[in-house]
């Protein structure tokens, strides 16, 4: 049996676009500068939205002639066949244990809704990284507040979904799931309803046990590096050309501050 390598990162939240793609894809990026061997492990295969992304990086490497790091990448989709999910499971947990020591890190991207791809990728986290917008609706899958009587509240079902997890790992021998929620996609205008988000988020954090990291800002440049297969960290690299505006090295930095946040304090 190899001795475990890689750190297993999970991007995950119980709903569609809080931008789990984009961060897999910025992270990885980022790890790999820092000159980690990263594999990605798309298991909304279905939507391969990160597999699209990996996709259109190759093709940006290929007209252009430039050379940028490209990770490793896997593209599982969800069988159809009630009968195979079993088996599925099986080979789904195999892969993921190849890749593990010939990996530094490995990052799995997950659907929007709850499947057995989505759970089978929450057994093998050591870190959890949730995006989350500053909406009310994505704070309910953490956290259900009632707005008439804010004290009382109780764990949304992701929130719950992830004390069952802890438990699974613990119970297999991994005793501390690093669990982060980050805001994505998050407005810079300062509203009533965003500061609620944030606010109920921080009591969460203590009730939950996860840590919230610095927020990565909604920006029209992430839209549009997606159809190149770009990321902002790109964009100073040799051969591209790119003016880097205020806003760029503003999500350069944001970036940067999520992958130091992984490391526990």
């Amino acid at each position: 049996m190899n001795e475990k390598k890689a750190h297993i990162i999970v991007i995950s939240n119980e709903k569609g676009g809080t931008g789990k793609s984009t961060v897999s894809m910025h992270l990885a990026i980022k790890l790999m500068d820092e000159g980690f061997h990263v594999a990605l492990v798309d298991t909304d295969g279905r939507q391969g939205t990160l597999s699209r992304y990996i996709e259109n990086r190759r093709q940006f490497c290929k007209n252009t002639n430039i050379k940028l790091p490209i990770p490793e990448l896997i593209t599982i989709a969800p069988t159809e066949d009630i009968n195979q999910i079993l088996e599925s499971r099986k080979q789904i947990s195999q892969q993921i244990n190849n890749l593990i020591p010939e990996f530094d890190a490995i990052i799995i991207d997950t659907p929007g809704t709850k499947n057995y791809l989505f759970e089978e990728a929450h057994k093998f986290a050591d870190t959890l990284i949730t995006p989350i917008s500053d909406s009310l609706i994505d704070l309910n899958v953490i956290s259900e507040i009632d707005f008439n009587n804010p004290e009382k509240h109780h764990a949304g079902h992701y929130a719950g979904y992830i004390w069952e997890v802890k438990k699974y790992l613990a119970a297999h021998g991994k005793s501390m799931l690093n669990w982060i929620v980050v805001g994505n996609k998050i407005s810079t205008f300062s509203s009533r309803n965003k500061n609620q988000v944030f606010y109920y988020l921080e009591r969460a954090s203590k009730t939950y046990g996860f840590r919230l990291a610095p927020p990565i800002r909604d920006r029209v440049i992430y839209k549009e590096l997606f159809l190149q297969g770009l990321t902002v960290l790109d964009l100073s690299r040799d051969g591209l050309k790119h003016r880097l505006t205020v806003s760029h090295l503003a999500a350069k930095q944001e970036i940067r501050n999520l992958a130091e946040f992984i490391c526990p304090n």
